[in-house]
């Protein structure tokens, strides 16, 4: 067991029982990374994460009055990212420290942690879905694509994300490790084993498997209409489309797998290796999950920022503040009144472009 993990680590095994040199070398492997490296990895992902996906929200809801089916989809992966983002103070003091606050607490950070993980996963699968009835089934989109449905498939989305995590609420729980209190997963001594498989492989399909073949069949129906057209909105949709398949998997992918071999460590490596596996499985796992993590402050930028009318919104919201600033600094002056403008644009502006951005 990697009993230094500084995130609810819901996959870690609950085997205590090291021999040898080799736990006390994962120990301080981990322990090391976690102390040099951890605290300010997520304080960088903890401060851009939340300004990100704030303004994302922000955004969504003052500008965009959340008009779309798109505009749906967005907020509730902003505001997935942000479930990742809130708990990473409490984790990053748990990189240097043991565990000091209470047993309710380890169970409900590890569990929102589990239920943003997924709820991430199947966000991305139906902003793909999105995209796809948007582009490829245009006229049964104009149908299908409504705020209703959007609303609806979103509070579904969330009660299967908080069923899925339901382990991890039961399971996390404050225990005393090596002198000091930890907040790790413990699962039933009489089926530890058939436990921590059927959690990983839960995790690898519906965090991995099932978007995967999903994005990867949506966006080659997609790439397949927008090769035909040549014109310079579908040309960026096509990069847009591409940086989205590209990022998800580039983050998201090796940490699953890192996962993965941890948990079927036996079937991967035999079971006299010499060369310290478990000790690089687990810096594998703190490395790796530091990669998805940043995929959280990335997220703005793919699914907004590279929108158009994402870009209008955000400089007509930064030049509000300006103008405020200067307001309170120089109220006797007279300043242009970006209202109008403000109105105007999103008037000429109300139809989705075909990715729905």
């Amino acid at each position: 067991m990697d009993n230094s993990s500084t995130m609810p680590d819901y996959e870690i095994s609950t085997t205590f029982d090291y021999s040898g040199v080799i736990a006390p070398a994962i120990d301080k492997n981990v322990k090391i990374f976690n102390s040099d490296f951890v605290p300010p990895l997520y304080s960088l992902v903890f401060i851009f994460g939340l300004l990100g996906n704030s303004l994302v929200v922000l955004i969504l809801i003052r500008y965009k009055k959340l008009k779309s089916m798109t505009d749906i989809y967005l907020l509730n992966l902003a505001i997935s990212d942000l479930l990742f983002i809130i708990s990473l103070p409490f984790w990053a003091h748990y990189a240097t420290h043991e565990w000091i606050f209470e047993d309710a607490m380890c169970k409900i950070l590890s569990g929102i942690y589990c239920v943003g993980f997924y709820s991430g996963s199947f966000f991305i699968i139906l902003l793909s879905i999105d995209r796809y009835l948007a582009i490829v089934h245009a006229v049964f989109a104009l149908k299908a694509r409504t705020i209703t449905y959007g609303t609806f498939t979103s509070v579904i989305t969330w009660v299967v994300a908080l069923l899925a995590s339901v382990p991890e609420f039961v399971f996390h729980h404050v225990q005393k490790e090596f002198e000091n209190n930890s907040c790790t997963i413990h699962y039933p001594s009489e089926n530890e084993k058939e436990w921590k498989q059927f959690l990983t492989l839960l995790k690898f399909i519906l965090g991995l498997t099932i978007p995967a073949v999903i994005i990867i069949f949506c966006y080659m129906q997609i790439i397949m209409i927008l090769i035909k057209g040549r014109n310079q909105r579908r040309q960026k949709a096509f990069k847009l489309i591409a940086v989205i398949m590209v990022v998800f998997f580039l983050f998201w992918m090796p940490y699953n797998i890192a996962l993965l071999v941890r948990t079927f460590q036996g079937s991967f490596f035999s079971s006299n290796s010499e060369n310290n596996i478990e000790g690089k499985v687990a810096l594998a796992i703190e490395i790796t999950r530091i990669i998805a993590l940043i995929h959280c402050c990335i997220n703005p930028v793919i699914y907004a920022f590279l929108g158009e009318k994402f870009r209008k919104y955000i400089s007509i919201f930064f030049r509000k503040c300006l103008l405020a600033l200067l307001c309170r600094l120089c109220p006797g002056r007279n300043y242009p009144n970006l209202e109008r403008s403000t109105s105007s644009y999103i008037s000429s502006t109300e139809h989705d472009i075909s990715i729905g951005l």
